[in-house]
């Protein structure tokens, strides 16, 4: 059993949870009927009464916001109508990312079975940037458009709004990002983190943020509700590549917008899933690993335009064709994912200044701009730490920033703002350039911030355990029950349990290059409970005593299927000698 709530394996702390109130967990156990544990489990998601339990397991639509709480909806919903009414020309412009490409097939999709005189426009990344561009703009005013919708973007485009303004064009602002005091000078502003919004929902994804707008219009045009829930597959997508919080309503939308993807999946999933040979039901999980980097990777490689083809494509073929270009995309990106890794590892391992501090920034002006942010996560895989990528681009040092558990990168940029052209973001990942005459200067800035506020245990990687239990509590109910915490993400993580002593029944091998195969049993648990376990890139702890020697784990249950039998497995997250 545990001593203390922390304990140190190596350089991966175990945090365990701390048990919730008895009377809540015992009152509740017995109104649910389930186990102590699982009921402990929902007291730390803030589940602590019936009705609570009922909303999270059986999440319904009807409980879904008013849209129209959202500040300047009503605003946003009149223009668009006047538009519709003068029959103006609507241009839906959106970020070449995921949520901003989903956000841009959903308005898109839903406004054009309402109004013919429209089209969208995703910014190259390589000439104009993320965000509103000026080139944007100039098309918008070359082909006649009076009305330009944004999405996942504009929250910091003031002098970009301006611009357009001088031309005579309207700006809908949609967005989600972190807000400044001052805001964009444009006819509506959406975004339900601008601090004088009132919405409940903070941590809405871009693509929640165009759902609402359509919601709103929909409310204003009397559109029956199943028109509006056929897109909510996409907001399911965002929700899950852009690593919100996975509760309150962003729960309700990734819940319906699943079940939607696994039984009326749209032509363009249906392709993708056909290219990435993804036959079973669609997880979160498979979003993020599967799904998501196929279509960020067309803007990563060559056009975002690519994936809004595909997401909103009316037939198999069509999507089948944009499928394949942006599987292509997708190979180029691993490839050149997998070269700028080892070329930045390589520069990390043969500078001992930079392998000694608490942060990374490399720079590179060769390298590739679109996969600077996904080098920037695998950094951390190694040195766990606060990272920034940077290539040149346009003049510029130009890249992409990721954190590590408690620290707010976006918050340290801001103490840098002086010295950057432009950033922006979440706490945990942001987007930035820097002149480059200034990079040394930045650099020497944000490691010192960094050194004054970061904490040892935020640099020390971190697995939180829900509850230890014994093999034994692991019964066809208890996985059936906990299943139905899905989905899981941010704040409903997958949950993590710990079991104490328990040992291989001296079938431990290496497997694949480098994962540990196991059979785990505990003798004195009183009734023979074993359960197959891979424990993945972890083959550095096998030994010939797993047998004969106990040992802690902390792992996941999932179904592993093989031969047509489906059996509970142990997915070992790490193991304690």
């Amino acid at each position: 059993m545990f001593d203390t709530i922390l304990i140190r394996n190596m350089d991966i702390r175990w945090k365990l949870k701390e048990v919730g109130d008895l009377e809540t967990i015992k009152k509740l156990s017995s109104e649910l009927n389930i186990s102590n544990i699982l009921s402990n489990m929902l007291v730390h998601r803030g589940i602590d009464s019936y009705e609570k339990a009922r909303l999270f397991f059986r999440p319904k639509l009807d409980d879904l916001h008013d849209p129209f709480l959202l500040k300047d909806m009503d605003i946003a919903i009149n223009r668009i109508i006047k538009a519709i009414d003068n029959n103006e020309k609507i241009l839906i412009y959106g970020d070449y990312d995921v949520d901003g490409t989903t956000s841009v097939a959903l308005f898109y999709s839903f406004l054009k079975k309402q109004y013919n005189n429209i089209d969208f426009y995703i910014p190259n990344r390589y000439t104009e940037g993320y965000g509103i561009s000026y080139k944007g703009i100039d098309f918008a005013k070359e082909n006649g458009f009076s009305l330009v919708i944004s999405f996942d973007c504009g929250i910091k485009a003031i002098e970009q709004v301006k611009y357009a303004n001088t031309l005579n064009i309207d700006f809908i602002i949609t967005d989600h990002h972190i807000a400044d005091d001052q805001l964009p000078d444009a006819i509506a502003v959406i975004d339900p983190k601008r601090p004088d919004c009132g919405y409940p929902e903070k941590n809405l994804s871009g693509c929640g943020v165009s759902y609402k707008l359509a919601s709103g219009l929909a409310k204003a045009m009397n559109i029956a509700d199943d028109v509006l829930h056929s897109y909510l597959d996409l907001v399911a997508i965002s929700i899950a590549a852009d690593i919100v919080p996975l509760i309150g309503e962003n729960r309700t939308l990734a819940y319906w917008g699943l079940k939607r993807l696994n039984e009326v999946p749209r032509f363009g999933i249906q392709a993708i899933m056909q290219e990435s040979k993804l036959s079973r039901e669609i997880t979160i999980s498979d979003i993020v690993f599967l799904i998501a980097p196929r279509i960020n990777a067309a803007g990563r490689i060559h056009t975002g335009n690519t994936a809004v083809e595909l997401l909103i494509a009316n037939d198999y073929s069509k999507a089948s064709e944009f499928a394949k270009i942006i599987n292509e995309d997708n190979i180029t990106r691993k490839d050149l994912d997998a070269q700028i890794t080892e070329d930045a590892l390589n520069m990390l391992d043969g500078d001992s200044i930079a392998a000694n501090k608490k942060a990374t920034i490399v720079f590179n002006k060769d390298w590739h701009k679109g996969v600077v942010g996904i080098v920037a996560s695998r950094l951390i895989d190694t040195y766990y730490r606060p990272t920034i990528v940077l290539t040149e681009s346009e003049g510029l040092a130009t890249g992409s920033a990721r954190s590590v558990k408690g620290f707010d990168i976006y918050a340290a940029l801001e103490k840098c703002s002086d010295l950057l052209v432009h950033f922006g973001g979440h706490m945990y990942a942001a987007g930035l350039a820097v002149k480059l005459e200034n990079l040394d200067i930045f650099k020497k800035r944000f490691f010192e911030i960094v050194e004054n506020s970061i904490t040892e245990d935020m640099l020390t990687p971190e697995i939180e355990i829900d509850a230890e239990i014994d093999l034994k509590d692991i019964t066809p109910k208890f996985y059936k029950i906990l299943n139905q915490f899905a989905p899981f993400g941010p704040d409903n993580m997958k949950p993590v349990f710990v079991t104490s002593s328990v040992y291989d029944k001296g079938y431990a091998k290496v497997v694949g290059k480098n994962h540990l195969k196991l059979t785990i049993h505990k003798p004195d648990d009183g009734n023979g409970v074993t359960f197959d376990a891979i424990a993945f890139k972890q083959s550095e702890a096998y030994n010939n005593d797993m047998s004969k020697i106990p040992f802690d784990i902390c792992y996941t249950i999932e179904e592993n299927e093989w031969n047509g039998n489906i059996n509970l497995q142990l997915n070992i997250r790490d193991i304690k000698k």
